[in-house]
């Protein structure tokens, strides 16, 4: 397929490039900003896409512009679904990244989506609106909305946890300031992510959303204790409370039932790595980026 990629730069873009590439699908990168139509709409037409997968978007919860939010996340989707749904050819279909964090404090769990959504966050409620926003399209494009659970991988900002664990064991820190520690979440791979786009760019129902998970979480602690058993290093932990969110998601776990059903009337199953070769990977890239410095 021709992919047309929105956060072509980012995290997940990167090596949702690198995937997709290695499976022989050609991306291209979006260059234009959302927010500049004039621009928008003569790229896309250009480009021709046979798809489009949309991750640009504002995903750290704790960004300090909260209307940035709905500017990107909402204003800047809703103008890229009309860029594309101008396009003389429409694309086979077309992938919002929405986000589990819609789902909200639940006592269900795992969450599947039936779940009514509940947001505490800016973010979260920007990924609701978006995903309702879209709506108005259907019947013009094919769209499928992905509500990923917690994912990381190699290249993802300190400003995450993971990584920023990551980094403070290969500089082998004496301490580390946390939050939380009782939180439960899935920790799941990029690859994993990546995978399930691409199943989903051919195989997802129109108009349907579909969690990217495992249902296998993990308490902070336990990631804590695993990253000490690989390196051999036990730092301090402290508990910063300016690093415990107001109104936190305490646990967050998917059912993956509903694509795993979908993938499997197609004969096919994700990549899904285990948590320990995950976290070896980040160590590894950690490690590389403190001898650069």
């Amino acid at each position: 397929m021709r992919i047309l990629l929105t956060g072509a730069e980012g995290f997940t873009g990167r090596h949702f490039i690198e995937y997709a590439s290695s499976k022989g699908h050609s991306v291209i990168a979006l260059r234009s900003d959302l927010m500049d139509d004039e621009a928008l709409r003569p790229e896309v037409l250009e480009v021709a896409p046979d798809a489009v997968v949309h991750l640009a978007a504002i995903s750290f919860v704790g960004h300090a512009d909260e209307t940035a939010f709905y500017a990107v996340n909402v204003v800047g989707t809703t103008n890229l679904l009309d860029a594309v749904a101008r396009l003389p050819a429409k694309p086979r279909r077309v992938l919002l990244a929405s986000s589990a964090n819609i789902y909200g404090n639940t006592e269900a769990s795992p969450i599947s989506e039936t779940q009514q959504p509940a947001p505490v966050n800016h973010y979260a409620m920007s990924k609701l609106a978006m995903e309702y926003m879209a709506r108005t399209f259907q019947g013009r494009l094919d769209l499928v909305i992905a509500r990923p659970f917690n994912y990381t991988g190699p290249g993802q900002s300190p400003s995450f946890l993971i990584p920023k664990l990551a980094l403070h064991f290969a500089q082998r820190a004496r301490a580390i300031e946390l939050g939380n520690l009782d939180v439960e979440r899935e920790f799941n791979d990029v690859r994993m992510l990546c995978d399930a786009y691409l199943e989903l760019l051919a195989h997802g129902e129109p108009g349907e959303s579909y969690n990217i998970c495992t249902g296998r979480p993990h308490t902070l602690r336990h990631i804590l204790d695993t990253f000490m058993r690989m390196t051999g290093h036990t730092p301090r932990i402290e508990v910063n409370p300016a690093f415990v969110r107001a109104n936190e998601v305490h646990r967050l776990c998917g059912n993956p039932a509903k694509l795993d059903t979908l993938l499997q009337r197609h004969g096919t199953t994700l990549e899904v790595p285990s948590l320990e070769d995950t976290l070896q990977r980040m160590l590894a890239s950690a490690a590389i980026s403190v001898i650069k410095t």
